[in-house]
């Protein structure tokens, strides 16, 4: 699969209740750009999709933001990004974030960030992709989630033959190295976009 070249983050358009949620944000927003990472995330301004993207501009990192036209003023559309997408819908930001990023990290957020989350995981399992998806579990944050992924195993819900391949990072800094030591283990020919992701929407 190569090299990451960009990392699709999902997080939330809000800040959380723990200070370190803003902190993991700015900081991997410095990280992907002093490693040359481009972003792309969802848009806005603010929360802590506001502070990754603000935070790899103000460390010299691209920056690419599709947000859907319904959301420009709701969560601030950032416009100092260089290049801003703006959808029709939510179905055409979420296809054009998948083809633009070899990679996917979910911060802490919402219900939109979960869902963002658990369909990458879920064309993971049925094959449709081999890109790396990571949680940064700041602060135990994915916990829970991790806990009903073990009990969906458990429960037999989730087959050896359907496994779900997600990463855990603990703290900021690990998460480009495991992102690039899964993509370097992956086949090339797993780079393509499966056409049926695209033709879905």
């Amino acid at each position: 699969m190569g090299d990451i070249k960009t990392v699709c983050v999902y997080c939330g358009s809000g800040a959380g209740s723990n200070p370190r949620f803003i902190e993991a944000a700015t900081a991997f927003g410095r990280q992907l750009a002093l490693n040359k990472v481009g972003l792309v995330y969802g848009g806005g301004s603010i929360g802590l999709m506001g502070a990754v993207a603000k935070a790899t501009l103000d460390h010299g990192g691209t920056v690419t933001g599709i947000i859907p036209n319904f959301l420009t003023k709701k969560e601030h559309m950032l416009d100092r990004v260089q290049e801003l997408i703006v959808t029709d819908d939510m179905h055409e930001r979420k296809r054009l974030m998948f083809e633009r990023s070899d990679a996917f990290v979910a911060l802490p957020g919402g219900v939109g960030t979960l869902e963002e989350l658990v369909e990458q995981l879920t064309w993971q399992q049925l094959g449709r992709h081999k890109k790396p998806i990571l949680i940064a579990n700041i602060g135990g944050f994915w916990e829970p989630l991790l806990a009903l992924l073990d009990h969906m195993r458990d429960t037999a819900f989730i087959r050896k033959n359907l496994s779900v391949e997600l990463l855990q990072a603990e703290a900021v800094e690990q998460i480009l190295p495991m992102l690039r030591e899964a993509a370097a283990a992956t086949p090339a020919e797993a780079d393509a976009v499966v056409p049926e992701i695209a033709e879905r929407f």
